[in-house]
């Protein structure tokens, strides 16, 4: 999965003294964007959670250890946690300064995982989670695909972008074939709870509208 800081990939130190004076700004810019209500694939239906979702988001993916590897967050410990992060979710949606979505499946309704950017400005910084028996079936790439490209869509959005751990192949493929490029690596850039306190590399990846 690609790196996901709580609640949708918002970039490390976004909270700067540089980004506390825009941020109001972009706030107040974004919530007079309408933002798609859903995104439907192929096979995905991508739409906002609400706190009713929390019991499924708990026991799908919130709970595993294995799902959280990558993540910025540990594993949930209760359902207490879930209606936490779910709360902060819906706040920052509707704010403006994130568009976050879960993920189900079009033909059985199933739950499968969550997408979602935190929005700097003309940037979207996002990330995204497969609960595990939905690995393996290019689920992340077609929500990512299309939520890039919904994203892009903003004439207020220029830039998205999102990093993943250099050990993580398997979600550098995923944004590769969304469509971002590859920019850089960034040495000795974040430390996560669930991988231990020894600082790692990351790809970072982009795609601007040009």
């Amino acid at each position: 999965m690609a790196l996901w800081q709580p609640p949708w990939g918002r970039e490390p130190n976004s909270r700067s003294s540089r980004h506390k004076r825009t941020h109001g700004n972009a706030t107040k810019l974004h919530r007079l964007m309408e933002s798609p209500t859903e995104i439907r694939t192929e096979r995905l239906l991508l739409r906002p959670p609400t706190e009713a979702d929390a019991p499924a988001v708990f026991e799908r993916y919130a709970q595993d250890a294995e799902v959280a590897r990558y993540m910025s967050w540990k594993p949930h410990q209760s359902m207490d946690d879930t209606y936490a992060f779910l709360r902060r979710t819906i706040s920052e949606n509707a704010a403006g300064s994130s568009r976050g979505y879960l993920i189900f499946a079009n033909d059985t309704g199933a739950l499968l995982g969550s997408i979602g950017g935190a929005i700097e400005c003309h940037r979207m910084h996002f990330g995204y989670l497969l609960a595990r028996d939905a690995w393996n079936k290019g689920f992340a790439t077609e929500a990512a695909t299309h939520f890039v490209q919904a994203a892009l869509d903003d004439p207020a959005i220029s830039r998205v972008q999102s990093f993943c751990y250099v050990e993580n192949r398997a979600s550098a493929h995923v944004l590769e074939k969304a469509g971002l490029t590859l920019e850089g690596t960034l040495r000795h850039y974040l430390t996560l709870p669930n991988l231990g306190s020894e600082p790692r590399d990351v790809f970072f990846y982009a795609k601007v509208r040009r």
